[in-house]
């Protein structure tokens, strides 16, 4: 079953639309993030601090996790997002860390 956001735009599915990129100090997850419909489709990437996580989080559970927090950052992050492909031509990279852990503090 897909992770799903409920945004004021609608419903959005999320997934993982490349495998885990993993160094030494973090995980990096590229997520797609698609309107239900199929009207809209949006990638990021975040960043994973592997202090926070461990080192075997999988994909699907990576996501699980960062869903609510998506949800609630969700017009912030999409615009975000949209601004990033256009003007610097790259995916919008958001970071968690110690600093700022975000869904998995």
């Amino acid at each position: 079953m897909p992770t799903t956001l409920k945004t004021a735009r609608g419903i959005y599915v999320i997934a993982s639309a490349r495998p885990l990129e993993r160094n030494a100090d973090a995980v990096v997850l590229t997520l797609s993030l698609e309107r239900a419909n199929g009207i809209e489709k949006v990638a990021l990437r975040c960043r994973i601090a592997t202090s926070l996580i461990g080192a075997t989080d999988s994909p699907e559970k990576l996501i699980e996790r960062i869903a609510a927090w998506l949800e609630r950052e969700f017009e912030q992050t999409r615009e975000a997002a949209l601004k990033s492909i256009r003007t610097e031509r790259k995916l919008l990279e958001i970071s968690f860390d110690a600093t700022h852990p975000g869904p998995f503090a």
